[in-house]
């Protein structure tokens, strides 16, 4: 994490230095975390919303599955991506350090929230976050927002200490930790509900081989962001506010459009990833400006 916020800043000066290039190019590249097992999986499932947006906003929209949530805000602080479907700490980080700006967050099951939690496998004796003492524990990447920023701060306000409370610490994708720990190869790891609902409906995890043995207070979910170059459009950010606000209505003709559980967006500025903000000053990863 000492080295991401750097590397921010200085994508930061990139994108300054290259805001009326932006600006004059017709095409809009949306970059998407990688929320699904691979990436052809990723594109494909996020095509449907490029493609919406491009008709609705009349410009040309490239989809861009970015690998690591670390990436993906850097992607935005850098001016690689001009919109984002990314998750709130790497929003944050975005905001902090390149001016980027939310425009509406997604809705899971009629709800702009969801839940970071942590999970073990039924035979690791581990019942409560006491047990984790001396166990193998499984981070997300440094961009994560469930998987790294709240399970650290959480950990931080117990007195808890990872590399040292831990036998081995390990960082990887949300998808390797629900797959390792419900094999037996990591005692415990920290994950978010949406992730873990959909890959037991996918039946690539088993609900029995992943129990939750902790969950957060409800967190502002995935915000759709823009550059800050983008941001200076008043115009375009309306009408592209205005087209994601149209897709829960449209969601029972055309359900491709977002994946499964996922009901439409709302409008939301600044003010609604508070919480996200206040723990990445609180763990010290969100220099103080």
């Amino acid at each position: 994490m000492k080295r991401l916020f750097p590397m921010l800043v200085a994508a930061a000066a990139v994108l300054f230095g290259n805001v009326a290039a932006q600006a004059a190019d017709g095409a809009l590249r949306l970059g998407v975390g990688l929320f699904q097992p691979d990436r052809e999986k990723n594109d494909a499932t996020y095509r449907p919303l490029a493609q919406y947006l491009a008709g609705q906003l009349g410009r040309t929209v490239e989809l861009r599955t970015v690998d690591t949530w670390e990436g993906l805000a850097k992607s935005l602080a850098n001016g690689e991506t001009d919109l984002a479907l990314m998750g709130p700490w790497g929003y944050v980080l975005a905001n902090h350090v390149a001016g980027a700006q939310v425009v509406s967050t997604i809705e899971y099951d009629g709800r702009p929230e969801y839940f970071a939690i942590m999970i073990t496998h039924p035979d690791s004796g581990i019942g409560t976050l006491a047990d984790l003492e001396g166990k193998t524990f499984a981070f997300g990447d440094k961009g994560s927002t469930s998987g790294y920023l709240i399970p650290l701060h959480h950990f931080m306000t117990q007195g808890i200490d990872p590399e040292k409370y831990f036998s081995k610490v390990v960082h990887t994708s949300h998808q390797a930790i629900e797959t390792q720990v419900t094999a037996g190869q990591l005692d415990a790891g920290a994950d978010y509900n949406r992730n873990r609902n959909a890959m037991i409906e996918q039946g690539l995890i088993k609900a029995e081989r992943s129990r939750v043995i902790w969950q957060s207070a409800p967190l502002p979910n995935d915000a759709f962001a823009v550059s800050k170059a983008v941001h200076q459009d008043k115009a375009l950010v309306a009408k592209l506010q205005a087209a994601l606000g149209d897709i829960g209505p449209l969601l029972k003709a055309q359900p491709n459009l977002l994946p499964a559980h996922y009901t439409g967006f709302v409008a939301k500025d600044n003010t609604f990833y508070k919480p996200i903000r206040d723990a990445g000053l609180a763990t010290g990863k969100l220099p103080q400006q």
